[in-house]
């Protein structure tokens, strides 16, 4: 008898269930990460950095593949990952504060946040208002005054759907400012922050309103100058110099956690393997070097702890957003 031959009798045991005992799940050839937008936004970098340290890290076997997947502010992902992928323990989808947005509001039809395993947050991307070099306007408060005076004399850009998390920093900030007529506050949605950018500081558009990842390249060409960062306080590192909304006068926050879901009926050895995966990334180096890079501040959650927040979460976006006439109440 060769030395193999009881992992071998162990193995047929498990499958005809005289054994309860199985292997641990661990993903098998390459794994899939569902960005819900084009390249360039905050989505498409959340799957790019994280795929990147789970092969440095050595917890996917083959790689991490992205693939985009644009369309209804999330939903086409959305709806496809509850309807097509049900099952899959290899598929991840990169999700932030502007999917618990949409579904707060109702955006993604006859879908809730139960259809849909949450498994982890690895940071918190904070928003910014932004206008290109040459814009008249030097700090948020001008832009508040100018719309105090005309709701529609600023045109913002972003890469959420109307109504969606972009749009509603603006509506945050402007409701903190006093601003009144807030839904006539003329707002574009674009596929990606990438491309709402580029109609700013091309000056189709007067200002941008993202995450403080997106705007990073454009603040280092020098082609984009944020006025204000929605965070308790200033970021660190590069970012430092960039003045916050309450610092300004306008009790202004809005956080973007990065995270995934995945899809449901996933064994649940699988669904651990992800979850630890996900506590294994945020603890490593190289995540932290990816952080400090971009932008990104220190939030974690995992598991059950998460989807509670999620759900919360949402609970709140869907109150703000009857509070500033977005949904009926």
């Amino acid at each position: 008898m060769s030395m193999n031959t009881p992992v071998k009798l162990i193995a047929i045991a498990a499958i005809t269930g005289a054994v309860s005992t199985a292997v641990a799940f661990e993903p098998e050839g390459k794994v899939e990460c569902l960005a819900p937008a084009d390249p360039g936004g905050g989505w498409d970098f959340t799957c790019r950095s994280v795929g990147t340290v789970l092969e440095e890290l050595d917890l996917v076997p083959r790689g991490v593949q992205t693939v985009n997947m644009a369309g209804a502010g999330g939903g086409v992902a959305y709806a496809h990952t509850v309807s097509k992928r049900a099952g899959d323990d290899q598929l991840l989808v990169a999700a932030s504060t502007a999917t618990t947005t949409r579904l707060a509001q109702g955006q993604f039809p006859g879908m809730t946040a139960d259809m849909v395993n949450w498994v982890g947050a690895l940071g918190a991307d904070y928003g910014v208002i932004a206008v290109s070099a040459d814009s008249e306007y030097q700090d948020l408060n001008a832009i508040m005054d100018a719309i105090k005076e005309d709701p529609r004399a600023v045109k913002f850009a972003g890469g959420s759907a109307k109504g969606g998390w972009d749009h509603l920093k603006v509506l945050i900030a402007a409701q903190a400012a006093g601003v009144e007529n807030l839904p006539r506050i003329p707002y574009l949605s674009y596929n990606n922050g990438g491309e709402a950018m580029t109609q700013v500081v091309g000056g189709h558009v007067d200002a941008f309103t993202g995450d403080i990842t997106e705007a990073q390249g454009f603040m280092e060409s020098g082609d984009l100058r944020v006025v204000a960062v929605l965070s308790d306080e200033r970021l660190p590192g590069e970012f430092s110099e960039i003045p916050t909304a309450k610092e300004q006068g306008i009790d202004a926050v809005g956080p973007n956690w990065r995270g995934f879901y995945m899809p449901a009926d996933i064994p649940e050895d699988a669904k651990q393997y992800w979850v630890d995966a996900m506590d294994t990334i945020y603890e490593s180096q190289e995540w932290k070097d990816v952080m400090e890079s971009n932008g990104l501040m220190p939030f974690h959650m995992s598991a059950g702890e998460f989807e509670t927040f999620v759900k919360e979460q949402i609970a709140d976006i869907n109150q703000l957003s009857k509070d500033i006439g977005l949904i009926q109440q």
